[in-house]
């Protein structure tokens, strides 16, 4: 047990360490608006489709794809429950309506690329993880950007146009893209000659240092004295640390899948905030510094909250 709790804190210890680097280059003038812009759009356009199709090809079996694709129904279910819960807390809460298709969103959408990819690879290890981590990523990242932004963008001013290209264009971002790449060439049982497979590999490593690095400026850019406890803060704060991996917990510890990805599903069910909830709440004029302040408090509490969680999960899973 101590061991478990050890190894969960070293975990945490590493992820730790890349943020304050982030943090501190920050305060030292390194890096400014553009800067995070740019380290984002390396992650998510460049690092993470070379990772996802990397880690596809080379972890990923035929029959292990296809036995593995069928469990995306676990954070899909999930979600949408969670999403349901959310419209009965916001209303329980007095949450208002300026903030409301926010907070919905917050409270059902975790952070599976910049904090829970680095977290899980940081617990158990990239070969182990990353497969499960990636089947809960197109899970996520489909619901964001479907009923998580359509939340966001009925809080903004203006009447909310939905637009089928737009929204198909941010569902099959380039990191999905290139996780759909990695299940087709698996599935065609196609191998990419070796020169490229370590391109790809050399490419998608830069993914967990620039993410945590981007999370310690995005926590630097923030005033440290909007980061207070209210109503709709604490109740984001349930949803994502205690209901969020207590219902995913309920429906996946009953079944047959490998413990390795109830563990992995469990704690990514448990991330902070999206880190584009800030983003888009600004694109489509809602209250971007309410979810900038969301994004920062569920990510620092997130480095408390796993180590307990892991040590739960070793006395059930």
């Amino acid at each position: 047990m101590l061991l478990l709790f050890a190894r969960s804190v070293a975990g945490v210890v590493e992820i730790l360490i890349m943020i304050a680097l982030g943090y501190l280059l920050t305060n030292l003038g390194w890096f400014n608006e553009s800067a995070s812009k740019l380290i984002a759009r390396l992650v998510t356009q460049v690092a993470l489709p070379a990772y996802m199709a990397y880690t596809i090809t080379s972890k990923f079996s035929f029959n292990k794809l296809i036995g593995t694709l069928p469990d995306l129904r676990f954070p899909v279910v999930s979600m949408l429950i969670l999403f349901i819960v959310s419209i009965v807390v916001a209303k329980v809460l007095h949450i208002k309506e300026s903030h409301r298709g926010l907070f919905e969103s917050m409270f059902f959408n975790s952070n599976t690329v910049f904090v829970g990819l680095p977290v899980n690879v940081a617990l158990f290890g990239a070969a182990k993880s990353l497969p499960y981590v990636l089947v809960y990523y197109m899970a996520n990242t489909t619901i964001f950007w479907t009923l998580g932004v359509y939340l966001i963008q009925r809080d903004g001013q203006g009447d909310y146009k939905f637009s089928l290209g737009q929204t198909l264009k941010k569902v099959f971002s380039p990191p999905l893209l290139g996780f759909m790449v990695g299940v087709v060439l698996v599935l065609l049982k196609i191998k990419l000659p070796q020169f490229i497979m370590a391109d790809l590999n050399y490419i998608g490593g830069l993914t967990v240092p620039l993410s945590m690095i981007f999370i310690g400026i995005a926590i630097a850019n923030v005033d440290l004295h909007d980061l207070t406890l209210n109503r709709a803060s604490l109740g984001i704060l349930s949803g994502r640390f205690i209901l969020a991996p207590a219902l995913m917990a309920l429906l996946v510890l009953p079944t047959s899948m490998p413990i390795m990805m109830k563990q992995v599903f469990i704690i990514q069910s448990a991330m902070p905030v999206m880190t584009n909830a800030p983003v888009v709440s600004k694109l489509y004029g809602a209250d971007s510094s309410f979810a900038a302040v969301m994004v920062t408090e569920t990510t620092l509490l997130s480095l408390l909250v796993i180590p307990i969680l892991m040590m739960l999960l070793n006395g059930v899973v």
